[in-house]
This record gives structure tokens, C-alpha cells and sequence, in this order.
């Protein structure tokens, strides 16, 4: 289990995170939900020892980590996959996925290649092209695969579906699912929180650095706070009732008036 103890983190003097604690069991999709600026991509970069704790603890099965490396998390069974992908251009398919497994030996190597291939029957024909011709979908899943790579048991997702259609963000949550199936704790941070919470065994609202609820997937979209608040459907609505509220004292006024 990824374990998260009293994190407490930030930038310069700014701290982001108040003591965070939470935990993502193998086999489950934890979701974090909240606006921007909630502190959610800071939460991965301290896992994934971009940003070092200033204070707590993080453990991976039972394993304390000394933070602040990412060798020592990619060694752990972490993988982060970040926002906004971060693809090497200039480099083609099959280089960008074998920085993933820098440090496996060349038939490790062979077999978690096929792995991504069969995940992502996308990327086979594109192995020699460049990352940079690539689709937004396909460059998505090149990321992805990247990080399955290092063979991870925990895999971070920042906004995976940012910037891609409907149909390929569905194509990447049937991934998201049948990874969990396989075993793999995944920590997903997502702008479709709707659908990030639709796939949650469990989730949790991030407010400044703080969580202020958790549940499941389903309890979470069933809690109209929420709903309103961070996933924008109760905003639409209140909106929509309140022009037809106007609408209807208008001609009222109108009616009376002739």
C-alpha cells in the first residue's frame, strides 16, 4: 500500500500542503477532486520525490521513503505520469517508452515493450515515427506507457484526458480500469471529475492543501456540494433555474402591464 502521513509541503516559503494523509491500496483508483490551485499536482510531485516533504512520512508497502528522489520512488514501484505528457519530440516512439526502463536489462526491457504494445495496440505501427507527429490521444498513451515501463505497482496520473476528445478520453479510462484490474494502485488527478469519480473505488476533496471529505467514487458524486462546487453540473443548473425564473417574472411583469 502507498501511504501518506502528515505531509506537510510547498514551494520557497509557500507551504501547499497541510498535513496531508491518505492511502492508495493495490488494485484501486483513489480520485482527488478540486480546483485549481487545490494542491493536487503538488501531492504527486512529492510522491513521485519531485518536491521534497517538509514534514510527515511516505511509505510503499511498509517501506519508508527518504523523499525528495525520484530514483528512490521509480525503485519503490511508483510512476508518475505527468501533466501535460512531456514528450520528447524529437525522439521517436519506442525511445521515449524506453526511458521508462532505463534500468532494466535488455530481455526486461523486450517483455515490458510487448506489454505496452498489447495495452496499446495504438503505438505499434508507430514505434520508429517521432513523439512530435503524433496525435494528442496518441502522445497521451505513449506517456502512459512510458511510465508502465518501470513495471510500477502505484501509478500517478495528472490530468490524463487534458486536451483530448471524447472518445479518446473514454479509450483512456477503459486503460485506467483494466490496469486496476491487473493489480496496480492508481492515484488519479483529473479535470473530468465526473468521470475520474464514476471509475473511484475511493476518492477525496482537496481544498488548499487540505482534505475536507473522502468516500467513495459514488458517494462523492451523490454529494451535490460537490457536484455544484467542483464538478460544475450543479452550477449549470442553478444557472439554467434562475433564467427561467427571470423569464417567467419578466413576462409576468409584462402580462400585468397590458
Amino acid at each position: 500500500m502507498l501511504e501518506l502521513t502528515g505531509i506537510k509541503a510547498g514551494y520557497t516559503a509557500q507551504e501547499v500542503l497541510h498535513g496531508l494523509s491518505f492511502a492508495v491500496p493495490p488494485g484501486q483508483i483513489v480520485a482527488v477532486v478540486g480546483v485549481n490551485g487545490a494542491g493536487k499536482s503538488t501531492t504527486l510531485k512529492v510522491i513521485s520525490g519531485l518536491l521534497n516533504a517538509r514534514e510527515g512520512t511516505i511509505t510503499v508497502d511498509d517501506r519508508r521513503l527518504s523523499g525528495g528522489s525520484s530514483a528512490e520512488a521509480v525503485k519503490a514501484g511508483i510512476a508518475h505520469v505527468p501533466e501535460g505528457r512531456q514528450v520528447f519530440p524529437n525522439m521517436t516512439v519506442r525511445e521515449n517508452l524506453l526511458l521508462g526502463a532505463y534500468t532494466a536489462g535488455k530481455a526486461e526491457i523486450t517483455r515490458r515493450l510487448a506489454g505496452v504494445e498489447e495495452i496499446f495496440p495504438e503505438l505499434t505501427e508507430k514505434l520508429a515515427a517521432y513523439a512530435g507527429s503524433l496525435s494528442g490521444g496518441q502522445q497521451q498513451m505513449m506517456a502512459i506507457g512510458r511510465g508502465l515501463m518501470s513495471d510500477p505497482r502505484y501509478l500517478l496520473l495528472d490530468e490524463p484526458s487534458l486536451g483530448l476528445a471524447p472518445q479518446v478520453t473514454r479509450r483512456i479510462f477503459d486503460v485506467i480500469v483494466r490496469l486496476r484490474e491487473a493489480g496496480k494502485g492508481i492515484l488519479l488527478v483529473e479535470q473530468n471529475g465526473r468521470l475520474a469519480l464514476e471509475v473511484a473505488d475511493h476518492a477525496f476533496l482537496l481544498e488548499r492543501g487540505t482534505v475536507t471529505l473522502t468516500g467513495t467514487g459514488k458517494e462523492l458524486l451523490a454529494n451535490d456540494e460537490v457536484v455544484e462546487r467542483y464538478l460544475g453540473v450543479g452550477t449549470a443548473r442553478a444557472e439554467a433555474d434562475r433564467q427561467q425564473d427571470w423569464t417567467r417574472k419578466l413576462r409576468h411583469a409584462l402580462a400585468s402591464h397590458d
